[in-house]
């Protein structure tokens, strides 16, 4: 992934600013978080935010506003420093008899904005949803110029080419730990005290804050991804203040699993997925040339790793920077053909395409979430600098990790001999939380009693690989009475508004309606998978000199 925070199994909150122990027969008193999350919603409820044109750095056109919402750094003392969160919005299109509020998504991450959604407005399978709902996107703590989070100076940043190794040797790993360690004491400086503050039970409160300051007396949420984790907790701690929830491809929540067993989850989904994706190259052999079965179109990628790990292309793109590639294919089918061209291409003696695609200044950001095929389109690209601090910031701060690089090398080398294709990529993505310095917490054992949260819809496909479906049927079963559409034998990471018109009409209904598929006791649907991508009308069109969207 490449997601906790701090509740009881009885609700109440574990932390070290608990107000003093009530006199006997006394009712206790609110965790000090909970008294300033409903502090900090009623000052923004008071003074809402005013809307304007958007900052430049955002770039988006003069159809989005934008405005500022603001939000205690620690919810414990909500008088003390504040920071501003950017916030998006685009007015819903149709008539104001029809307005059902506003929709707040997040595309996952962690270190992901969504600043770019209300451009969703735009595109057909959200038309009708635009037009009842304010489309709303926002930049989460630590994101963009949210009080951003930073953990290394740009020029200290790799960029390639560099290597990727599924059997790391002794000495590499060394060098992995050290890097590891410089890293997370890097966050520790440059972020210093505030480091803390940046997780997901925090997320969950700023939601209820923006809830407020837009005015809406409950939340409608759409979160992908890592955003199904803290709009779950979101569901736990404020389950009055929902209205619709859209959980899409949800990250396993129990307790046990946030984060470390959910990355050994991931890294070994992936495996499966990269042999979907080397199995659908095999089928279009005659198109790519790199064999005619899984196996062989394997042997091809590992010549091409081992060949740009003797002579990186155009000195930029080494076997990492082609491990970075593929991995997208994984997130979504429709980076297949784009990623099969290039290294057919390559192994045919042209590297261009290759260093188009995968040199260090376009490689996609963000590690471990996905806005969906639709809006991911609409997204403009992010600091990876920033994503990345995001990213690792919340996660270790979040819950225990291994402390001991023994641990991770012990559950990873037994991993790996079974998938080699993401474990040490995704072991290096996150070993600075073995070396975290900031409080870690306790996560939140997710979880809502029958009749307590109105129906709530999650979608997931079957084979998705960066949060496999085993946490999809599990946050099911936490959130009593929600509903699950499965697209089944597909693998596109968030499915919300894609290419699934079935999935597109349960999530188009739901939320104009707030019905859900299927009948208790189990709330249930499948559709049917979308078509995988067709790579001869894709040289088809560049014959013709139609552009290709991939």
């Amino acid at each position: 992934m490449r997601a906790l925070a701090l509740f009881g199994a009885a609700g109440s909150l574990v932390l070290s600013s608990l107000t003093a122990a009530p006199a006997a027969g006394a009712l206790e008193a609110p965790p000090a978080e909970t008294v300033g999350t409903l502090l900090a919603a009623r000052r923004a409820a008071a003074h809402p935010p005013r809307f304007g044109a958007c900052p430049a750095s955002e770039r988006l056109p003069s159809t989005v506003s934008c405005a500022t919402v603001t939000v205690p750094l620690d919810y414990a003392a909500p008088d003390g420093t504040r920071i501003g969160l950017t916030v998006s919005r685009v007015r819903a299109s149709g008539p104001a008899s029809s307005r059902q509020g506003a929709l707040v998504y997040n595309p996952g991450g962690p270190g992901a904005s969504s600043t770019f959604f209300p451009l969703a407005a735009g595109l057909p399978a959200w038309k009708r949803i635009a037009a009842a709902y304010d489309l709303v996107g926002y930049a989460p703590r630590g994101v963009g110029s949210s009080a951003p989070v930073s953990c290394q100076d740009p020029a200290d940043r790799v960029t390639g080419p560099t290597p990727a190794p599924t059997e790391p040797s002794e000495v590499f790993k060394r060098e992995r730990v050290a890097r590891a360690k410089t890293y997370a004491l890097g966050c520790a400086r440059r972020t210093g005290a505030s480091l803390r503050h940046y997780h997901s039970l925090n997320n969950a409160r700023d939601l209820e804050v923006l809830r407020a300051a837009l005015g809406e007396p409950k939340l409608t949420y759409m979160g992908a991804s890592y955003g199904t984790y803290f709009g779950a907790l979101y569901a736990t701690l404020f389950p009055h203040r929902v209205r619709r929830m859209v959980f899409d491809a949800p990250v396993h929540p129990a307790p046990r699993q946030i984060w470390y067993a959910n990355n050994l989850d991931q890294s070994l989904a992936f495996e499966r997925r990269w042999a979907d994706f080397r199995t659908w190259i095999a089928r279009h052999d005659r198109v790519y040339g790199l064999g005619t079965t899984a196996e062989e179109v394997g042997r091809n990628h590992e010549r091409a790793r081992a060949e740009l790990a003797a002579r990186p292309a155009g000195g930029r793109v080494g076997p990492g920077e082609l491990h970075a590639a593929m991995l997208q294919a994984g997130y979504d089918d429709v980076f297949w053909p784009s990623r099969a061209a290039a290294l057919s291409r390559f192994l045919k003696g042209d590297p261009e395409p290759l260093i188009a695609l995968a040199a260090p200044a376009g490689n996609p950001t963000g590690s471990g979430g996905s806005a969906g095929s639709a809006l991911r389109g609409a997204a403009p690209s992010q600091d990876p600098g920033n994503a990345t601090a995001v990213y690792t910031a919340v996660e270790c701060n979040d819950a225990p990790w291994p402390e001991d690089f023994a641990v991770w090398d012990r559950d990873n080398t037994r991993l790996a001999r079974r998938a080699p294709f993401e474990t040490w990529d995704n072991v290096w993505a996150n070993l600075p939380c073995a070396y975290w310095t900031a409080p870690r917490q306790r996560p939140l054992d997710v979880r809502t009693a029958p009749g307590e949260l109105p129906p709530v819809l999650i979608l997931a496909a079957e084979r998705d690989a960066a949060t496999p479906y085993a946490g999809a049927l599990e946050l099911q079963r936490r959130l009593s009475g929600s509903a699950l559409v499965t697209e089944r034998d597909a693998g596109t990471h968030g499915i919300g508004g894609g290419g699934n018109a079935c999935v597109n009409g349960h999530l188009e209904t739901y939320l104009l309606t707030g019905a859900v598929p299927g009948k208790t006791p189990v709330r249930r649907a499948s559709c049917a998978p979308h078509p995988e991508p067709d790579p001869v009308s894709l040289e088809q069109r560049r014959e013709s000199g139609t552009p290709s969207a991939v």
